[in-house]
């Protein structure tokens, strides 16, 4: 009997307590300042060195370039870079490999989707995802 009152009047405190339930998708959440989300890709920064798709564990990045039209320029300039998000794991590896900050993550985490097939990502799509990128990189 004892044990049926204790729990009894923990159940009448927090049915009077501070309510935790979050209205999501009406109300945006604020994640952490250190939050890894989706990436974000600045293809003008990009110099092709490939090192985010190797250091990659999940092998999602592919990476291709090419050779500029100018012969005066060297090095290569990017042609594609897609990311499948339906294996990616958001491990942050590929943003401290890369030497000139091209890939940044962001804050954004939605990714929900019906197909798997929108979770292929390319180049064009990742640019435009700039929405809460962080403000600083280690």
């Amino acid at each position: 009997m004892l044990g049926l009152a204790k729990g009894l009047s923990y159940t009448l405190k927090t049915l009077v307590g501070k309510k935790v339930t979050l209205k999501y998708p009406d109300e945006p959440i604020i994640m952490p300042d250190r939050f890894r989300g989706i990436q974000h890709f600045d293809p003008e920064k990009c110099i092709v060195c490939n090192q985010c798709a190797r250091i990659c564990p999940t092998q999602c990045i592919d990476l291709t370039g090419k050779k500029p039209d100018d012969p005066e320029k060297k090095g290569k300039v990017i042609n594609t870079y897609d990311i499948n998000f339906e294996i990616c794991i958001l491990c942050d590896l590929c943003t401290e490999v890369c030497p000139t900050e091209a890939i940044v993550m962001t804050n954004n985490f939605e990714l929900a989707s019906f197909s798997r097939d929108e979770l292929f990502k390319d180049m064009k799509w990742l640019h435009e995802n700039n929405t809460n990128v962080r403000k600083e990189q280690h």
